[in-house]
């Protein structure tokens, strides 16, 4: 303890920063002094920081190098100035239009280089028609080979029936071109039908100024005149807005092959029954429906929401399916309908009071059923299908207003009389039977006046006759007669050319044995139905016998004298297609449509075909919205009792 002491007494004691003494070989440092700095660290605050030397020797490098660029900026633009005054020298002359050029494509160069690797092929249809080109082409397309023989869709598209493989290029177009055949351009899509305005005279407060009104005041562009004769103008006033053929009947002329189709509503539900009979009101848009659940009814046509083709009425019978049911032209304030029964009645739509017709006196042998009868077109006579097979067929003719006995009608062969139909002037009738034979009987002098015989004819089955007007006057003035037979064959006669070699004797105003125009054969069932058009421009084939089953892919049609005795194999094309129960045919062309009926249309067991009048087609509610007096209504019937209904707009 005594060393710790004496070792801290001998320590020396250090001053305090306040003494006011110090120390030999001390000195005090000072708080409120700061150090200097070494080179060293100056340098380094340099690098870091910089110093207002550096500074300002950088701003002036900025300020000289800025001033250096736009030094340079100017002499250049007096260089270009003075360029263009040297170009300019010699093109005081020249026109505007040639100094300029519209740049709308790539450079002709670019070929030429191997820059550009597009086809070698150009749309000459669309340059010459001044169409614009596509937009982008696939080189590809060139090298590209599609065969049209081996698929079944692409037939249609072929030229000739030895056709086969095309390129890309060429496949493109000919689908174009088949869409556009199906789907035309409308007319608001189409720049050259769009009306131009036409220029309109000033109209001036004075009338002297009206006066002197100048001819350019008044000029109407050349493009907007017809080029009808102006006596053909002048005969209907529609012709100066509407520049569409028409037909002799004032309806627009149909396209071959290609038809223009849509589907309405359905007329009313689904009957009890199969419908055996459909007719349309001469004068209005009523369809009259029947069938074996012995009831009629009447619908209003009118294939627009909230009702469309309203049930208007309908009556009943007990016990008596009915077969046959039609409005009594012209005015079709009547209604025939019977059945499989030894009366008819008539429906007077005027009054609602019924008759019933029981029998024919001294007939009744020869008359036992009265289920197919047909109305003439004049509506005086009512054509009776007799049920006696005694020396050939019959035809009772009766007055349509007293239900009296007036003429009858025979056909040699056996079989019967398979069926007949009115002329078009209903003075007369063709009746055939089931053999072959074919009478031309004239209701005016009650006599026949012509027989010939069906080529070709495998028991007949239905006759139609169409194309009124358009024919021999002195056999109803009808130009068409279609045949069917139950082979499935349908001959077109063509009457317009009969009796041109014809004699003093009237026995020869009808050839005895005529070549039909076209023989139809795309039907493999026996025919049940031969239905013409108003205008005589379609004629509907169809077969009961048969579901829908169709396709048409048909691009040639062959024209077959005998086809049941046919010998010579056809094309692998025409053995190839698919029948169906139901064809349409344009006229005069004689050619079947390929776009309709399809696989996917709802036809069923066709149990009866409607055309409707071009009168009542006027009044309805599609013509009238479409803007068109010419549609056409279709109306085809099933064993299920459904009614279809379609629009024909051309």
């Amino acid at each position: 303890m005594s060393r710790m002491k004496s070792r801290q007494s001998t320590a020396p004691i250090a001053a305090s920063p306040t003494s006011d003494h110090s120390d030999s070989g001390f000195e005090g440092i000072d708080s409120d002094e700061s150090l200097e700095k070494d080179e060293t660290e100056l340098e380094l605050e340099k690098l870091v920081f910089g110093d207002e030397a550096g500074f300002q020797e950088g701003l002036s490098a900025y300020k000289r190098n800025s001033l250096t660029i736009d030094h340079e900026g100017v002499e250049e633009d007096q260089r270009g100035v003075g360029q263009l005054e040297e170009l300019g020298e010699g093109i005081e002359g020249v026109d505007d239009a040639d100094l300029f050029f519209l740049d709308s494509g790539p450079s002709a160069v670019a070929p030429e280089l191997g820059l550009l690797q597009g086809p070698t092929s150009v749309d000459d249809d669309d340059r010459a028609g001044g169409k614009d080109g596509p937009a982008w082409v696939d080189s590809d397309d060139e090298r590209i080979m599609v065969s049209l023989a081996s698929h079944p869709r692409l037939r249609k598209l072929r030229i000739t029936e030895s056709e086969d493989l095309i390129n890309g290029t060429e496949y493109t177009k000919r689908l174009q071109r088949h869409f556009e055949r199906l789907y035309p351009v409308p007319d608001w899509a189409n720049p050259s039908t769009i009306a131009k305005p036409k220029k309109r005279r000033r109209s001036n407060a004075s009338d002297s100024s009206s006066r002197d009104a100048s001819a350019d005041d008044m000029s109407i562009d050349s493009d907007d005149l017809s080029v009808q004769p102006l006596a053909k103008l002048l005969q209907n006033a529609t012709d100066l807005i509407k520049t569409t053929s028409t037909s002799p009947s004032g309806r627009k002329r149909l396209r071959p092959e290609v038809i223009d189709i849509q589907r309405t509503k359905d007329v009313g539900l689904a009957q009890p029954s199969s419908i055996t009979s459909l007719t349309f009101h001469p004068l209005h848009p009523l369809l009259l429906s029947s069938g074996p659940a012995s009831t009629l009814f009447l619908h209003h046509i009118s294939p627009h929401p909230p009702n469309p083709n309203p049930l208007l009425t309908s009556l009943h019978l007990r016990s008596t399916p009915l077969s046959t049911s039609a409005f009594l032209p012209p005015d079709g304030a009547k209604i025939f309908f019977s059945g499989r029964r030894r009366y008819f009645h008539t429906w007077n739509l005027s009054s609602g009071k019924i008759d019933k017709v029981s029998r024919i006196y001294g007939h009744g042998d020869e008359q036992r059923t009265m289920e197919r009868f047909k109305l003439s077109p004049c509506g005086r006579w009512m054509g009776l299908v007799g049920s006696g097979r005694k020396g050939g067929g019959m035809v009772n003719v009766l007055d349509a207003r007293t239900c009296q006995w007036v003429a009858e009608v025979r056909v040699e062969g056996r079989g019967g009389a398979a069926d007949f139909a009115w002329w078009g002037d209903g003075e007369g009738m063709v009746i055939l039977g089931k053999g072959g034979e074919a009478v031309e009987w004239d209701g005016r002098e009650k006599r026949t006046v012509g027989r010939w015989m069906d080529e070709g004819a495998v028991g007949t089955t239905v006759v139609a006759l169409g194309g009124r007007g358009r024919g021999l006057k002195a056999l109803g003035g009808d130009r068409w007669l279609a045949v069917g037979s139950a082979s499935g064959v349908v001959n077109l006669y063509d009457r317009a050319s009969w009796g041109a070699s014809a004699r003093t004797d009237e026995d020869e105003l009808v050839p005895p044995s005529p070549k039909p125009k076209r023989a139809f054969d795309h039907l493999t069932t026996p025919t049940s139905h031969l239905v013409f058009s108003p205008d005589g421009q379609l004629l509907v084939m169809a077969s009961q016998w048969k579901r829908d089953a169709l396709r048409l892919g048909m691009t040639r049609l062959f024209a077959l004298p005998q086809p049941h005795l046919l010998l010579s194999p056809l094309p692998s094309s025409f053995r190839k297609l698919k029948y169906g129960p139901l064809h349409t045919v344009h006229l005069p062309s004689c050619t079947v449509y390929r776009n309709w009926p399809t696989a996917s249309t709802p036809l069923g067991r066709i149990t009866a075909v409607a055309f409707s009048p071009l009168s009542s087609s006027s009044t309805t509610s599609s013509a009238s919205d479409s803007g068109s007096d010419s549609d056409l209504m279709l109306a085809v019937a099933n064993e299920q009792g459904k009614i279809r209904l379609w629009e024909i707009r051309g």
